[in-house]
C-alpha cells in the first residue's frame, strides 16, 4: 500500500511538473503546506512533553532575550494557571529558560523534521549539507522574531474593546500569525535558495565539438 501510494504521488508529481512551472509551484506550496501542518502537530506534542524535563530550569534568559520573551505579555495573570505560570516560569520578572528551552526546543526538532519532509519530498532536492547550516540560522532568526510579533499583536489586540475578542482567540490568532510567517518565509527560501533546482545544460554542441567527441 505505501509503495502504491508513493507511486500514486509521484506520477502527480510529473504530472504537475509537465504541466508548468506555475502549476508546479503551487502544487510544491500545497505539499509545503501539509508537511507544515505536521510540523504543527509535532511541535505541539513535544510542547507538552519538554517542560516535564526542563521546568526544574531556573536560569534566567540573558539581557537581549529579555525583551523578546516578556512575561508580562507572554502569560495572563489574571488566571490562576497564568498565574501559576508566571511564578514557576518569571519568579522575579524575568522568564527563564525552563520555559524558553521546551518552546525553542519544540520548535526547532518539528522544523527539522519539515526540512528532510520538503527537501526529500516537496522539492526532491539533493541540497549539500551546508544549506541545513543556513536553514537553521534562519530557522532560529523566525522564532525569535515570531515570538516578539505575538507579543506585539497580543498587546494591540488586547487593548480592542470588542466583546467576543477574549484572551484565547487573542493567542489563538497571535498562534496563526507566528506560523503564517514562517510560512511566508521558509517557502521562498527553501525553494529558490536552498533546494534550488539546477538549470539542466540545454546547449546544443557545435558540429567541431561533435567532431573532436567522435575522434
Amino acid at each position: 500500500m505505501k509503495k502504491n501510494q508513493t507511486n500514486w504521488l509521484s506520477d502527480f508529481d510529473s504530472k504537475m511538473e509537465s504541466r508548468g512551472a506555475s502549476l508546479k509551484t503551487a502544487w510544491q506550496a500545497v505539499k509545503f503546506l501539509f508537511v507544515s501542518i505536521g510540523i504543527t502537530v509535532i511541535q505541539l506534542i513535544l510542547a507538552a512533553f519538554l517542560p516535564l524535563i526542563f521546568d526544574s530550569v531556573t536560569a534566567q534568559l540573558p539581557a537581549f532575550l529579555q525583551s523578546v520573551f516578556n512575561p508580562n505579555v507572554i502569560f495572563d495573570v489574571s488566571t490562576q494557571a497564568g498565574a501559576e505560570d508566571f511564578a514557576l516560569y518569571a519568579p522575579d520578572g524575568i522568564m527563564t529558560w525552563g520555559y524558553v528551552l521546551p518552546f525553542f526546543l519544540s520548535n526547532a526538532i518539528a522544523n527539522i523534521f519539515g526540512y528532510i519532509e520538503n527537501k526529500k519530498r516537496t522539492f526532491k532536492s539533493d541540497a549539500p549539507s551546508y544549506c541545513f547550516i543556513i536553514y537553521t540560522v534562519v530557522l532560529v532568526c523566525l522564532i525569535l522574531f515570531a515570538t516578539w510579533l505575538q507579543g506585539r499583536i497580543y498587546g494591540l489586540l488586547s487593548a480592542v474593546e470588542i466583546s467576543f475578542l477574549t484572551d484565547k482567540l487573542i493567542r489563538v490568532i497571535c498562534s496563526l500569525a507566528s506560523g503564517l510567517v514562517q510560512m511566508a518565509v521558509l517557502f521562498p527560501i527553501e525553494k529558490f535558495v536552498l533546494f534550488k533546482e539546477k538549470k539542466e545544460n540545454t546547449e546544443i554542441a557545435s558540429p567541431a565539438a561533435e567532431l573532436d567527441t567522435e575522434k
